[in-house]
């Protein structure tokens, strides 16, 4: 039995013994204004002493009517959501994607020039449904939420752990020859993709003052290149160096991912063309077509037929809106609700941070939004803060 099995299993355990419940986008917009560089369906949800589930019903997608059928109807997954938990305490999911951890951002200071920006994850455990903190630098999380790609605290990492999420203990290390700052799964959680850095890319240089000194117009860059490594064998491919060029393009931290059919691994870039795409031997090649448009900056990406892509924050009457693109023109077909698109659900619908129309723009929550609907299913509580930094916390989402 996998994870997803003890999960389901579990709520529908719980479930069956209680009577049915009554019926980084601001960050990143923000970023990007700035500086144009940096960047469901629901049916039953289990009530708990710590918080309340509802059962909702949304339209049927892609119609644009309303549905009054009950959830399970539309789609077999439940959606689980917590939305009095900010940041989450327990589980939450929708359809085959899992809030697999998330992390927070305390900015340190190192010396009088200069301090970084240290990570604190929570990581899910499958056997008790709810998030715990971690000592990891970076986590990253592979289909089937059985194993995590790990990174010890002090960055940039000279070796790589797969970390067992049922037993919680690391069963390989992978050492490797250049250092890591950043690791990422590939679609079918087969590969893993290892930016290599060689300094912390979370390590800035501080201004001088507050009275409007602006930040160096250069600082070397300290990506690398990058491993593609086999997580059956642990075994990473020779490295690939990847030249940073005269680092105009390029944020201090710059990861590499994935393409959408795992065979390319790509980068952003903050100037045109927006990022660049290599081979596993570290060769640049085109980019595929249906990702050619895509921005490097908005986690959704494609949806999983490939046919619509998520586009950047498109604003709107109540500034809730972001673009869905025909990936291969890159023209906008339509908007949907939300600030920041991180993940598709399904063909139809993504997960998404969001506001209340009208509300402060960092007073943000998780929301399932749908392609011809301008409804939403909350996810998780608001986050808080009025500048963008108090009670922030960024999710890292895995298929189930």
């Amino acid at each position: 039995m996998n994870v997803d099995d003890l999960v389901r299993d579990s709520f529908h355990e719980q479930a069956a013994d209680l009577a049915p419940p009554p019926v980084d986008f601001a960050d990143r917009v923000l970023a990007v204004r700035r500086r144009r560089r940096t960047r469901t369906i629901a049916s039953a949800v289990v009530a708990t002493a710590a918080a309340v589930a509802v059962a909702v019903a949304m339209p049927v997608l892609g119609t644009g009517k309303d549905d009054v059928r009950p959830a399970n109807v539309l789609n077999e997954n439940d959606i689980i959501a917590h939305p009095g938990q900010t940041p989450p305490r327990d589980l939450i999911a929708a359809g085959g994607v899992a809030l697999a951890a998330y992390y927070t951002q305390t900015n340190v200071k190192l010396s009088a020039t200069h301090h970084a920006d240290v990570r604190t994850y929570w990581l899910l455990d499958a056997r008790t449904r709810t998030y715990e903190k971690t000592k990891w630098s970076f986590v990253a999380v592979a289909p089937g939420l059985r194993t995590a790609a790990v990174l010890e605290r002090t960055l940039p990492a000279k070796r790589i752990g797969l970390l067992n999420l049922l037993t919680g203990k690391v069963e390989r290390w992978i050492p490797v020859d250049h250092t890591v700052g950043a690791v990422a799964f590939s679609p079918d959680g087969r590969k893993l993709v290892a930016t290599t850095y060689k300094k912390n890319p979370d390590l800035h240089v501080t201004p001088k003052d507050n009275q409007g000194s602006s930040w160096p117009n250069f600082q070397e860059p300290g990506r690398t290149g990058f491993y593609v490594v086999d997580v059956a064998s642990g075994k990473a491919a020779s490295w690939s160096e990847v030249s940073p060029g005269d680092g105009s393009g390029l944020n201090d931290r710059q990861d590499f991912g994935f393409s959408h059919d795992g065979k390319l691994v790509y980068t952003g870039f903050t100037t045109t063309p927006g990022q660049y795409f290599y081979d596993f031997r570290g060769r640049q090649v085109q980019a595929p077509a249906n990702e050619k448009h895509l921005p490097w900056y908005v986690d959704a990406r494609l949806s999983p037929d490939g046919r619509h892509a998520a586009g950047d924050f498109a604003g709107g009457a109540e500034n809730t809106a972001s673009a869905i693109l025909d990936p291969v023109t890159g023209r906008r077909i339509t908007t949907v609700r939300g600030q920041q698109l991180l993940a598709w659900v399904d063909n139809k619908r993504l997960i998404a941070w969001d506001i209340t129309p009208g509300s402060n723009e960092f007073h943000n929550r998780l929301v399932v939004v749908a392609l011809g609907s301008d409804k939403e299913v909350p996810l998780s509580g608001f986050r808080g803060g009025k500048d963008g930094a108090a009670g922030r916390w960024t999710p890292v989402f895995a298929r189930r």
